[in-house]
């Protein structure tokens, strides 16, 4: 009778043992679980923390437009749309005076009026240009949604709707002094007005030749 307890005993036991371990094992890999959400959730509030997210953005440069000195015939334009063109490169003929590109860019747009007279009036061209290097990614940011914590020199990226999810690096050239409204609106209500301020990203043209006026894009910006 003895023997048969010692013997049930030692059957026990021996059952116990890997239990134990798969208890201990169990803990163990909670543990480092519970870690590792605990650390994964410190790094994203440490990154959302540092970053302001730009929904409304677009890719913007100054328009320069090109026209004649005086009032006469457009005899011919010698560019089309998409062309670079250099300083000095004669663009058009207007009457007997030569339209020459007043930088090195590209042409956006030509008129289609040869053979009208056509005029130096302010906002008239005969071909209208941009520089590429002018181009920036402008981004219009809530005054309340992290403005303050943007600085010039700060590191961004973006994407541009076009070309989906492909990711760009630029650094942030400019904030706006002031506000994008004209005028300020004040009323009886409780909820202040909220007014966007414009954040320029200034990125290498030469590197992404792809990115062209007008195109949307969203910012990321990555603050110190």
């Amino acid at each position: 009778m003895a023997e048969e307890i010692k013997n049930q005993k030692e059957l026990a036991g021996k059952e116990t043992a890997p239990h134990a371990h798969r208890r201990r094992v169990m803990v163990i890999v909670g543990f480092v679980v519970a870690f590792a959400v605990v650390l994964g959730g410190g790094a994203y509030w440490y990154v959302s923390s540092r970053t302001v997210y730009i929904d409304q953005s677009v890719i913007s440069g100054t328009l320069i437009n090109l026209s004649p000195q005086n009032a006469d015939i457009l005899n011919q334009i010698f560019v089309k749309v998409g062309d670079t063109v250099v300083e000095d490169q004669p663009v058009a003929r207007v009457g007997d005076e030569v339209v020459e590109a007043k930088t090195t860019g590209i042409v956006t747009a030509v008129s289609d009026d040869v053979g009208q007279l056509v005029s130096p009036a302010a906002g008239s061209y005969v071909v209208q240009m941009i520089d590429p290097s002018d181009l920036r990614v402008v981004g219009h940011l809530d005054e309340n949604k992290g403005l303050s914590k943007i600085a010039v020199g700060d590191p961004a990226t973006f994407t541009v709707d076009a070309f989906g999810s492909k990711s760009y690096q630029g650094v942030v050239d400019e904030i706006s002094e002031t506000s994008r409204a004209s005028d300020v609106v004040f009323n009886v209500s409780d909820e202040r007005p909220t007014n966007e301020f414009d954040v320029k990203v200034r990125f290498d043209p030469e590197k992404y030749p792809e990115l062209k006026n007008g195109m949307s894009a969203k910012i990321w910006v990555y603050v110190k």
